[in-house]
């Protein structure tokens, strides 16, 4: 029984990384900034979330599975290309723009920790994961991104340390509190973007077809996306709790760079540190990620060959693409966009393409001629709607709110 157990959490993999990977510097400062304008009045959507995740992740990685395909290869098999042309363009346009974000917080971090300007540190900090990427293996980047999600932990000690009420944490987490006002909306949009990012939907599809994965291997897959999805969630639970304690009202959180200096003089220096290296190692899981799913979506798109197992010569366009979004990336922070604009930008494509990729998937999950007997059941449908339903509203409103008078 003990080595059956063992060999399930050996082949954990996808789903780990996708999950570590949601809660990125972009991720991190949106949970952050949730906390810090609405306090504890979330924590429920966050739990919500959680189920409308894995019904999402769940149902992705089972298409791969099953099919041996990727999402853009199976929406060019049974939708017209110029659908898959739209969504690719809007993923990795998302995707450029966090990853702007995502470096400029990196790099936020260690300006404050070196007293070294952050502008240099963006380039090494590029140059170290485009190493790791084409130089390595794709089962040793593997290892090294199962690892930095474990850092991620450091989160759930910074909760515990604000010292939270009991009281009102239970009521806010078990008792919904909707608020029809912008703030409270965008706050919702945000949180749902970023717990159910579009970009994390693909890569985690694109790496059970790079795991080389049977269907016999179903229930580990679900197994694996269901940890990897709640783990996710518990950060970003801690991370709003936190910052609800430590600075809700207290001040105006525009950049990771507020967000970090504004927990010392509340929460001391070890409040501040948790979150300083919460906030790197994020960055260097996430930013490959987000890469590679750009690089993943677009190879597929047009019938390259990809994947991190193969060399650069061997794969030009995929690789092409994975540099192409870091140096992209780059870019946009030297011509001084800030992380918090990078971000709103890349919420507004994801809210775009949430419920788009939503009701496909819900559509895709329940075709028999593709699935056969692993369609969809009840719990992957009912959130797979719930998850259509709430981001095209929620989006929706924020449209109204934001340019009708």
């Amino acid at each position: 029984m003990e080595k059956k157990g063992f060999k399930r959490f050996k082949k954990l993999g996808p789903g780990i990384i996708t999950g570590g990977a949601g809660d990125d510097p972009a991720g991190i400062l949106t949970y952050t900034i949730v906390g810090a304008t609405t306090g504890f009045s979330q924590l429920w959507l966050m739990i919500l979330s959680t189920p409308m995740m894995i019904a999402v992740q769940d149902t992705a990685a089972k298409l791969a599975l099953v099919t041996g395909k990727s999402l853009p290869e199976i929406l060019n098999s049974f939708y017209s290309k110029k659908l898959t042309y739209f969504i690719v363009l809007c993923l990795a346009t998302a995707n450029i723009l966090t990853i702007g974000a995502d470096l400029q917080a990196v790099a936020a971090i260690l300006e404050i920790i070196t007293g070294i300007k952050s502008v240099y540190f963006l380039i090494p900090t590029t140059v170290l994961i485009g190493y790791l990427v084409i130089f390595k293996q794709y089962r040793t980047i593997k290892k090294v991104l199962i690892i930095l999600t474990l850092v991620l932990i450091v989160y759930v000690l910074s909760a515990f340390l604000s010292k939270p009420s009991l009281i009102d944490l239970l009521k806010n987490t078990f008792i919904p509190d909707i608020r029809p006002d912008l703030t409270f909306v965008l706050a919702a949009l945000g949180l749902l973007g970023t717990t159910i990012s579009p970009y994390m939907i693909f890569w985690q599809a694109s790496e059970e077809k790079e795991e080389h994965a049977t269907v016999s291997q179903a229930k580990i897959m679900k197994f694996d996306t269901a940890v990897g999805m709640v783990y996710s969630n518990i950060i970003a639970y801690a991370i709003i709790v936190s910052s609800a304690v430590m600075i809700f009202g207290h001040t105006e959180i525009q950049t990771i760079k507020d967000a970090a200096l504004a927990l010392k003089p509340v929460a001391g220096d070890y409040a501040f540190l948790i979150f300083s290296i919460g906030v790197v190692v994020s960055g260097f899981l996430a930013i490959p990620v987000l890469a590679g799913s750009s690089a993943y979506a677009v190879a597929d798109t047009f019938g390259w060959r990809e994947g991190m197992d193969y060399k650069v010569s061997d794969a030009k366009g995929f690789y092409v693409v994975f540099l192409g979004s870091l140096l992209v990336g780059n870019f946009i922070d030297f011509f001084g966009v800030s992380a918090v604009d990078a971000l709103y930008y890349s919420q507004v494509f994801d809210g775009i393409l949430l419920p788009v990729l939503s009701g496909v998937l819900l559509i895709l999950g329940n075709n028999g001629n593709i699935l056969g007997n692993y369609k969809n059941g009840w719990f992957n449908n009912f959130f797979l709607l719930m998850t259509f339903l709430v981001s095209l509203a929620a989006t929706i409103y924020m449209i109204i709110k934001l340019f009708v008078p």
